[in-house]
């Protein structure tokens, strides 16, 4: 998984923490942004494979860099999994984005995050 990485993003320091213990020691590579500012500067200098990203930010929230993704062509097709705050609701338009592979709320199950990055990434067309 060399050139493959994920990135999370969050600007609650400890729920990065958790996120990217859980996927490093399932083997995946990870870097991690504060806010949707600064995954989009990590992401003009390396592709990810697949971005988990906190819905409330600063600067620049989840939808607003699933948007911002969807304008790049390089970045288009990079699966999102949106992580957000029990009761905090995603409009209709926001959740249909193309990108957003899967909403969690929070609290969630670590477990439950590699469950959904197994399924988006381990699907016969990115074995192809």
């Amino acid at each position: 998984m060399s050139s493959e990485f994920i990135l999370v993003v969050d600007d609650e320091s400890h729920i990065q923490h958790v996120v990217s213990l859980k996927l490093r020691n399932a083997g995946w590579e990870v870097e991690t942004a504060a806010d949707g500012e600064e995954a989009l500067h990590a992401m003009a200098a390396r592709r990810p494979t697949l971005v988990v990203t906190d819905l409330q930010m600063p600067y620049m929230d989840g939808i607003e860099l699933c948007r911002a993704m969807l304008e790049r062509p390089d970045l288009c097709d990079v699966p999102v999994i949106v992580l957000t705050a029990r009761g905090y609701a995603l409009g209709d338009e926001a959740s249909e984005l193309p990108n957003v592979n899967a909403v969690l709320s929070k609290p969630f199950s670590p477990r439950a995050i590699l469950d959904h990055v197994d399924g988006i990434l381990n699907t016969p067309e990115r074995a192809a």
